[in-house]
């Protein structure tokens, strides 16, 4: 009676020990790279909201008069700001940029301070809070830096593997 033959042949069963391993390695850097891209999306939508809700805060103080009153300035805004930024306060004051400024009327385009290429220049901001009545402008650009570089190119970009974010409101200001 001839031996049974019990080693695996080519093809079989017997040889898949190894596969799932070789398909997770496949799918796993494209599945990491979209995982991380919608955790660091949705911290970029958070921080957005969280720097318009300060923005929104602190500016009331410009409008009611209390700034002025006070004597607020351009660092002193800021440091407003970043106290309404809770839980992005740490570092808040190197990445956020303030300007405060006065306008003629809303319907002016009111463009970010820009260099001679056209390309955003923050060290032109400035603070002018305005007295009573008057129509103001305030804006706050925040760097926000990236995990993932893929996703600089679809946003505004800061430098790299950072992106801007900008909050903006415009008042007139109380009679006070």
């Amino acid at each position: 009676m001839a031996a049974l033959d019990r080693s695996p042949r080519r093809g079989s069963a017997g040889h898949r020990e190894g596969a799932a391993a070789v398909e997770f390695a496949l799918v796993a850097t494209p599945f990491f790279l979209l995982l991380f891209s919608i955790f660091q999306l949705g911290l970029v939508f958070i921080t957005d909201a969280v720097a318009e809700n300060a923005l929104l805060t602190v500016s009331r103080e410009i409008r009611t008069g209390e700034a002025q009153a006070k004597g607020l300035d351009q660092a002193g805004f800021k440091q407003a700001f970043c106290d309404q930024m809770s839980v992005f306060k740490s570092d808040c004051a190197a990445r956020a940029t303030v300007d405060v400024r006065v306008v003629a009327k809303f319907s002016d385009n009111i463009d970010p301070p820009k260099d001679e290429n056209g390309v955003l220049d923050l060290s032109k901001t400035g603070y002018d809070p305005g007295a009573a009545q008057n129509l103001v402008v305030a804006r706050v650009w925040y760097k926000q830096p990236m995990i993932v570089p893929a996703l600089t190119q679809s946003v505004s970009a800061a430098g790299p593997g950072q992106i801007m974010i900008s909050a903006t409101t415009a008042f007139r200001n109380e009679p006070f």
